[in-house]
């Protein structure tokens, strides 16, 4: 009878410690592996996400444009502000022009040659408005895409060895 009573201690005492055995080796609360019930691991929703659609950018007006960019561009020109004026202005029509040549999407070579008419004029009212030092600095400006004007590189001359 002993060992009955033994045997059975033993048997209740291993039953009823799992569940602080496995509490404590991170088993959850016994039930399943832990990762779906016990409230370990990674939790999952069941209502599917909405993924928000990125808004567009808002389209700047030629006006927008050119007032972000003509604090570089004066800098780098060194307008006073009545040459800041001019070239503010000046950029603003014909790039306006430009947008509404871009809405009526004409054919490539209409658009080609609206382009080239729209550069033509701009560049005679530059001319009038500017000085030619300026001016000059503008279309070197322009032909660097605004980025940076190219400064003049000294030459270095090689020595040869005599």
């Amino acid at each position: 009878m002993k060992t009955n009573k033994k045997l059975f201690l033993s048997f209740l005492l291993i039953v009823l410690s799992f569940p602080f055995l496995s509490a404590q080796y991170g088993y959850g609360n016994g039930y399943g592996n832990g990762y779906g019930y016990g409230g370990y691991g990674r939790q999952r929703n069941t209502i599917p996400q909405v993924q928000e659609t990125p808004k567009e950018p808002e389209k700047l007006t030629a006006a927008q444009i050119v007032d972000q960019e003509m604090p570089s561009i004066t800098e780098k020109l060194g307008l006073n502000p009545f040459e800041e004026a001019v070239l503010s202005t000046t950029l603003k029509k014909y790039l306006q022009e430009r947008i509404e040549l871009q809405i009526l999407e004409l054919p490539a070579d209409k658009m080609r040659e609206s382009y080239e008419k729209i550069t033509l004029k701009q560049d005679e009212e530059l001319k009038a408005g500017l000085p030619a030092d300026k001016y000059e600095a503008f279309v070197e400006l322009q032909k660097s895409g605004f980025k940076k004007v190219k400064e003049k590189k000294k030459k270095r001359k090689n020595k040869s060895k005599t």
